[in-house]
């Protein structure tokens, strides 16, 4: 492991630490000195999983899976089940790198690639924005920003400082204008110029509201009439530390718009974590980045393996 990557995870073990304590501490001691998987440790860890947000779903399906592979492997010590667990809840997330393009420095398939983020108010869609710009800039890459949520006051002063700060262009039309036209004068613009990404930023009301959903349509009609194969990601922003809520959340925009990917943030300040897992097991849809952090560069790209090993550790 090189120094920057040594350096980022050791970042991710520090966001993950209110989590790794709750859901991971829990297992440890579970763990601890067993030599065999009985019913009483299954239940055990079955409580342990759903307390920390994993979903009852997604736990039954890591205690199924744990208890046939202990009637396959007859003889256990700490080190193999502590390894088997690992393995299992690391089998349950999507992996994103066989959907999307995975790095800030990889080729991009396509230019402009336009990349449409959602999710309601105040999960940090914004600051996500600004972190990809950033991370997307650093990478060589030119960026345009489209400042579409023009329905809430200050969502587009917002982003304009976080332009500023990532040092990319944004097109923003103002408060209260319509956001099909600030789409379609982004996608123009990125054509005209052959930018290499374009950042979509929508409006969040609420998710359960039907005029929100009608609006994401449309800005995916709008930006179809000057590519039609795109936006080539649609990024939900979900917050870590709301639990279960969230998967409630992804569920509603799924219907309204086709996913590829998720952003989960704010999980250095919950021990909610282990939504993570759920999320990407019962939506099958994979996590691409993670906030563990307010920097500018505290937005990783989500790397199952990686997460599974910081939460153990």
């Amino acid at each position: 492991m090189g120094f920057f990557d040594a350096l980022k995870f050791s970042r991710l073990k520090e966001g993950l630490q209110k989590t790794r304590e709750s859901l991971f501490g829990k297992i440890s001691r579970l763990v601890k000195g067993r030599t065999k998987i009985d019913d009483e440790f299954l239940e055990e860890l079955e409580q342990i999983l759903i307390a920390a947000d994993v979903g009852v779903p997604t736990t039954l399906k890591i205690v199924e899976s744990i208890s046939a592979r202990a009637k396959r492997e007859r003889y256990m010590n700490e080190a193999e089940l502590d390894a088997m667990l690992r393995d299992e809840i690391q089998k349950m997330m999507q992996d994103a790198r066989k959907t999307l393009v995975v790095d800030f420095t990889a080729p991009l398939p396509k230019t402009p690639y336009v990349i449409m983020i959602v999710g309601v108010n105040g999960v940090g869609k914004t600051t996500s924005i600004g972190k990809m710009a950033y991370n997307y800039k650093n990478a060589g890459k030119s960026v345009l920003i489209a400042a579409a949520d023009t329905f809430r006051a200050a969502a587009t002063e917002q982003l304009e400082i976080w332009a500023e700060r990532a040092g990319v262009a944004i097109v923003s039309h103002g408060q209260g204008k319509d956001p099909g036209a600030v789409v379609y004068d982004s996608v123009s613009s990125a054509v005209a110029k052959n930018t290499d990404v374009v950042l979509i930023d929508t409006a969040g009301r609420l998710h359960n509201k039907t005029h929100l959903m009608e609006e994401l349509s449309k800005i995916k009609r709008v930006i179809q009439k000057k590519l039609p194969d795109a936006p080539h990601e649609v990024l939900l922003v979900l917050d870590g530390s709301t639990g279960q809520n969230a998967i409630s959340q992804a569920k509603e925009f799924t219907k309204a718009v086709d996913v590829t990917g998720l952003i989960l943030t704010k999980l250095d300040g919950t021990a909610k974590g282990g939504v993570v897992i759920a999320i990407s097991n019962e939506l099958n849809i994979p996590v691409k980045y993670i906030g563990v952090g307010e920097q500018i560069d505290d937005l990783q790209l989500f790397d199952r393996e990686k997460f599974v090993e910081a939460l153990f550790e």
